[in-house]
């Protein structure tokens, strides 16, 4: 058998307990992942910028290195099982190597695909998956002709690397798209390619995970209904309380995409409701998902753990909701608007609550530092004991 051969067996085998996961990146969903792998008997190493990174505390090995540094990728993959993900914005160069070394999940070309929103958009449109009015736009020319093309109502979002409300520019939405306002929003963002989504009407904001393993095994979970503040998930409660159509539409449409892209590991879609009932598709994630933290506490197998079962091509974990969740996050505002350690003895009072810290030391406006979960007979009254917790801290 060639060694070529050879590779593309060892990419298909099941990696049983005792085996090491690499992950490319050791914030918090690396943390959690990196957990959640440890509690199934798996070695862990991350690569993250910084040695003291939030998984640097729960995993066997951290390897500190930039996003693009090729070496320390590398390093990261040789002697590893399999290599997964928790942030997209990985150099190629760097993706490729490790995939040279080592199963990638979910892949190099997916990857590639996500992590660019101008390339992200593109593709989704031309595969005929449901997105809103949008134009790419790479000069502040291009930015006004799209403006007016778009009702001069428009979302401005950088190609690469914005996240959590960075990198994002609204226009018109708040007063007239004048001249000087296109042009603040242009040099606001840094003047780089950028995305012009036309506004939408908005009746709620959903996502939908979806999993797949290199067998071809896709599952999805249940929608979650999430709130933002500050273009921050501020909160989010599975279940939805959309309609049964609705959550039907959007999981098949998880399962649809998840498969089209071949994703080996999970998928989350953000996705938009208007008030006509029509479901768009605003970004995807092709990794853990800050509104499904909570299916650690509602769903039979939490989406950490599903991560571990596609790295390793094992069976997809039961998806099913066995009780409503909810998640409310900790920013740093939190410890810096208290001025000291928030009350974390009052919040633990309320029933069901569970607090989840990341370790992160120095707080910072805007920075998630944890988050508190709580389950319920309802949806409702999940999402009422996470949000009467943080009042309490």
């Amino acid at each position: 058998m060639s060694g070529t051969d050879d590779f593309q067996k060892a990419k298909l085998r099941i990696i049983p307990p005792g085996g090491l996961l690499a992950i490319l990146g050791g914030g918090q969903l690396g943390r959690m992942t990196a957990m959640a792998a440890r509690t199934m008997g798996y070695r862990v190493r991350v690569m993250d910028p910084e040695q003291a990174c939030p998984a640097s505390f729960v995993v066997d090995e951290t390897i500190v290195g930039r996003w693009d540094d090729v070496a320390a990728a590398r390093k990261l993959a040789t002697g590893a099982d399999a290599v997964t993900l928790e942030i997209e914005q990985i150099g190629v160069a760097a993706l490729s190597a490790v995939a040279s070394i080592a199963p990638l999940r979910p892949g190099v070309e997916p990857i590639r695909i996500i992590q660019d929103k101008t390339i992200q958009k593109t593709w989704l449109a031309d595969n005929g998956f449901p997105v809103g009015a949008f134009r790419v736009v790479r000069s502040e020319s291009e930015l006004r002709a799209a403006v007016r093309e778009l009702g001069g109502r428009v979302f401005l979002k950088i190609g690469r690397g914005g996240y959590d409300g960075r990198g994002q520019a609204r226009i018109g939405l708040d007063s007239p798209a004048t001249e000087a306002c296109i042009n603040a929003a242009w040099h606001g963002i840094g003047a780089q390619p950028a995305i012009a989504e036309q506004a939408l009407d908005l009746d709620c904001e959903i996502s939908v995970m979806a999993a797949r393993n290199p067998a071809g095994e896709v599952r999805s979970y249940p929608a979650a209904r999430n709130h933002h503040e500050n273009q921050i998930l501020a909160w989010s409660v599975l279940p939805s309380g959309v309609s049964p159509e609705l959550e039907v539409r959007a999981k098949a449409l998880a399962a649809a995409i998840v498969a089209r892209l071949g994703v080996e590991g999970l998928l989350c879609l953000e996705l938009f409701i208007t008030h006509d009932g029509n479901l768009f598709v605003n970004e995807l994630a092709p990794r853990p998902h800050n509104s499904y933290h909570q299916s650690e506490r509602g769903c039979v197998t939490s989406q950490f753990e599903q991560l571990v079962r596609t790295t390793c091509n094992l069976p997809l974990g039961d998806t099913t909701l066995i009780t409503p969740a909810a998640i409310v996050n900790l920013l740093g505002d939190v410890w810096l608007n208290k001025s000291g350690q928030p009350n974390f003895a009052a919040a633990l009072a309320v029933p069901t609550v569970r607090l989840h810290l990341y370790e992160k030391h120095t707080p910072r406006i805007g920075r998630k530092m944890g988050h508190l979960s709580a389950i319920g007979e309802t949806a409702e009254e999940a999402l009422n004991r996470v949000l009467e917790a943080k009042r309490r801290l």
